[in-house]
């Protein structure tokens, strides 16, 4: 963790405390949390200058990177990534930003499933060698929090992610469907690296009705 210094410089200082000279040669996706047309700042989607830090170390590192999303239903990708300012940093550095809805789904088996046995995801998520998660730090109505597990759901293509609100009670079982089936997704989709983007999180009624928090801190890790 690194705090106190701003999104940038923490996101770099947390970095540092990674060899990330494996990544060298390989292909990693950044998926930043960029679901909704919302500015920065506010809570609801990723700092971009933690996302900038990202794609700044892992090229350091000798990495081809790129940043991919699927954003809520009705909401066009490229249009998130712009108003976030994601976009901005990203042409800055000539780094690709990838609408992962784009293309048609690649349809992955969840073989030990329990709420979910299958998902649809975003091709260009299975052609990259490494997944980043670059979640913010919210809390979340329906699942308690959304982090660098959760937000990998928006890996998923178009409206097949509401699919995981729509699952009926499982018999037998005590848990909320849609808990179950973050899990199930976890199984065969989960990040390699998580960078959780505390710089402003958000409070309450998450992931978008909550109070802006200001913290001021980035994590980063390998286990999710």
């Amino acid at each position: 963790m690194a705090h106190g210094h701003g999104a940038y410089a923490n996101a770099r200082d947390a970095l540092r405390g990674f060899d990330l000279s494996p990544c060298q040669g390989r292909r990693v996706l950044l998926k930043p949390n960029a679901g909704r047309l919302v500015a920065a700042g506010t809570g609801v989607v990723t700092d971009p200058q933690v996302v900038a830090a990202a794609i700044d170390a892992f090229r350091e590192a000798g990495a081809t990177v790129a940043i991919g999303e699927s954003p809520i239903s009705g909401v066009n990708t490229l249009e998130a990534l712009e108003t976030c300012g994601i976009a901005a940093v990203a042409r800055k550095r000539n780094c690709p930003l990838i609408d992962l809805d784009a293309r048609p789904a690649v349809r992955v088996a969840i073989p030990d499933g329990v709420a979910v046995r299958e998902l649809q995801v975003g091709a260009e998520v299975l052609e990259h060698d490494l997944l980043v998660s670059i979640p913010v730090l919210k809390m979340h109505m329906h699942t308690g929090v959304s982090l660098g597990v959760k937000n990998l759901k928006g890996c998923l293509w178009r409206r097949s992610k509401v699919g995981f609100h729509m699952i009926p009670p499982i018999p037998g079982r005590s848990e909320k469907t849609i808990d179950i089936a973050i899990s199930d997704m976890a199984t065969v989709l989960r990040p390699h690296f998580s960078l959780v983007d505390g710089t402003v999180g958000m409070e309450g009624l998450g992931p978008s009705a909550g109070q802006a928090r200001e913290a001021n801190w980035v994590a980063a890790g390998i286990d999710p």
